[in-house]
């Protein structure tokens, strides 16, 4: 395997020469900000240089590249296999109430008896992640790892892209399945500490919550976030909600994507079960960075050879470490072997397994896939 990488600026261009590749087991991976759903010079010239390729990318709320983060551009990484094949697959999606079958459907497309990892990327505002991923878990076999996560659009909240056949397009999911002598590693973790008092969940629909403790959810919320409550949904993402289950060990964290004064109701990246205990989160730069490193010692890998870390961390961790934000990448890399190239974004949600089994949606995590082809 071998990796590349560049950027893109509307102002500069490609940061380097796009250079000659004929591998036909090429990945090009590109994150980058929302603007570039309608500017299509960048994916024109990468599509006429790398026909051959398999593309993957979606809108990001900060794009990540090695220890670095990039707002207003896109990071690209142009991925040579030598002993993995690749099979991309697409669905439009243009209700959340689709999100389950949706991923049914793309586990469908790449099944295989050599599928090692499915990774994919999802419009972040038309969708219920976490029914998009209980889609995958409900098709795919056991032994199938499949990460991936939300596109984002900063604190805007207005339009997002999935590419398709390597252009930007709205209400897209895409899913790539790698398949053959490849090693996926993952781990996400978070970093937040819960405050207040714990609430029931007393009236939900999906990802839609209504009622906590009898209460409605969108009052309740304003109480704690006082002033910042004028800054919603964005404000929220400082202050996530962590739901867990009368007698289940894990706990799911679940960011706000929009609110409604009418029925004074939340919308969640992901569902809301009736009956689950919530209560607020917080944390400090110090708690996130750990969280990253955490993440990292759980996809680490002892290899050799050149390993791709896809790294996705939330939009609501960026703003709590504002611009120490690079400290969490950096520990990233610090913690996986030095032949490590890392690309990512900052999401409205992360799609990964917790240690092991099959995957959830997550919010305010650092989530990594890494991978590498065995020597």
């Amino acid at each position: 395997m071998k990796v590349t990488t560049l950027s893109y600026t509307q102002l500069d261009g490609f940061s380097s020469t796009l250079p000659e590749i004929n591998n036909q087991q090429l990945l090009v991976l590109v994150f980058g900000h929302s603007k570039f759903l309608n500017e299509p010079t960048p994916f024109d010239a990468l599509r006429a240089s790398y026909p051959q390729a398999a593309f993957m990318g979606c809108s990001s709320a900060g794009e990540i590249l090695d220890g670095t983060i990039h707002d207003g551009s896109l990071v690209i990484a142009l991925v040579q296999f030598d002993s993995t094949t690749l099979r991309v697959a697409h669905a439009s999606i243009d209700d959340p109430v689709e999100s389950r079958q949706t991923g049914r459907l793309l586990a469908d497309q790449l099944g295989g008896h050599d599928l090692r990892n499915i990774f994919v990327l999802s419009d972040g505002l038309n969708v219920n992640g976490s029914e998009l991923a209980q889609g995958f878990n409900d098709v795919t076999a056991k032994e199938v790892v499949v990460t991936g996560g939300l596109a984002g659009d900063g604190e805007r909240f207005s339009q997002t892209w999935v590419l398709h056949d390597g252009k930007p397009a709205s209400n897209i999911v895409a899913a790539i399945g790698f398949y053959g002598d490849v090693k996926v590693s993952h781990g996400s973790k978070g970093g937040w500490k819960p405050f207040g008092p714990a609430r029931e969940v007393t009236r939900a629909e999906n990802n839609v919550l209504y009622e906590l403790a009898g209460k409605p959810a969108l009052a309740l919320y304003k109480t704690y976030l006082g002033e910042m409550a004028e800054g919603l949904p964005a404000t929220g993402l400082r202050f996530p909600l962590a739901l867990s289950k009368p007698g289940e060990d894990k706990e799911l964290v679940r960011t706000i994507l929009a609110i409604d004064e009418a029925t004074q109701s939340l919308t969640f990246a992901g569902d809301i079960p009736v009956g689950a205990q919530a209560q607020l989160m917080r944390a400090n730069l110090e708690q996130l960075v750990e969280g990253a490193e955490e993440a990292a010692l759980m996809s680490t890998t002892e290899t050799d050879a050149e390993v791709l870390c896809i790294s996705i961390s939330c939009v609501g961790r960026r703003m709590v470490m504002g611009a120490d934000a690079e400290e969490e990448i950096e520990a990233v890399l610090d913690n996986l072997p030095e032949n490590t190239t890392q690309i990512g974004f900052y999401s409205y949600g992360e799609i990964s397994p917790f240690s092991r089994g099959t995957c959830d949606l997550h919010n305010q995590t650092m989530t990594l896939t890494t991978i590498h082809e065995r020597s």
